[in-house]
C-alpha cells in the first residue's frame, strides 16, 4: 500500500464532514423557514385587511402547510444526520483509534444532548412550529368562517385545508415525540 491509498479513516472523515455539511446548510435553510413564514403571514394579512377581503386568508394554510411540511422534513433530516454521526459513524471511527473501541468519537454529537434544559427547550419549540404552520393558518380559517362571506365552494376549500393543516399538526407532534431508531 502506497502512501497515496486512502485510508478508512480517511474515508470516514471525508464522510463526516460532507454530512455535517449537508447537516449546517440543512439548519440554516430549516430557520429561515420561520422567517419566510412569518413575512408570508404578514404580507397576506396586510393585504387581506387591506382590501377587506377575508377570503384572501385561505391563501395562508397551502403556504404554511409547504413551508411547515419542508421545515419538518429538513428538521428530521438534521436529527437523523445527528443519529448517524453518534451511532454509526463515530464507532465505526473509534473502532480504527483504539483497538478496544472505547476512544470516544465527536464528543459534541452527544454531549449537547445531555444539557438538563433540553427537553423544555424541545417542547418549547415543538409550540413555535405548531402556532407558526399550524396556528396561524387556523386562526386564518377562523377569521374567514367568521366573515361568513364565503360561497360554498371556500367554505368546502377551507375544510379541507383545515384538515390538511390539523395533519400537519399531528405530524409536527410525531416528529417531535419520535424514539431514536435504534442503531
Amino acid at each position: 500500500m502506497s502512501e497515496q491509498d486512502v485510508t478508512v479513516g480517511q474515508l470516514l472523515l471525508a464522510e463526516y464532514q460532507t454530512v455535517k455539511d449537508e447537516q449546517k446548510a440543512r439548519i440554516g435553510f430549516r430557520d429561515n423557514l420561520l422567517y419566510v413564514t412569518l413575512a408570508v403571514v404578514a404580507a397576506v394579512i396586510a393585504a387581506a385587511a387591506q382590501a377587506k377581503q377575508p377570503a384572501m386568508l385561505l391563501a395562508l394554510p397551502p403556504v404554511c402547510l409547504v413551508l411547515g411540511w419542508t421545515y419538518l422534513v429538513n428538521d428530521e433530516k438534521i436529527t437523523a444526520i445527528g443519529h448517524y454521526v453518534r451511532d454509526e459513524l463515530g464507532p465505526r471511527l473509534a473502532r480504527l483509534a483504539a483497538a478496544d473501541g472505547s476512544f470516544p468519537t465527536f464528543g459534541w454529537e452527544a454531549y449537547h444532548r445531555s444539557d438538563t434544559r433540553r427537553r423544555s427547550r424541545k417542547r418549547i419549540q415543538a409550540v413555535i412550529d405548531l402556532t407558526a404552520f399550524c396556528g396561524v393558518p387556523l386562526a386564518a380559517l377562523v377569521v374567514f368562517w367568521a366573515a361568513g362571506d364565503g360561497g360554498a365552494l371556500l367554505i368546502a376549500l377551507s375544510v379541507v385545508e383545515a384538515l390538511a393543516v390539523t395533519g400537519l399538526g399531528i405530524q409536527t407532534l410525531v416528529y417531535a415525540r419520535a424514539p431514536r431508531a435504534a442503531s
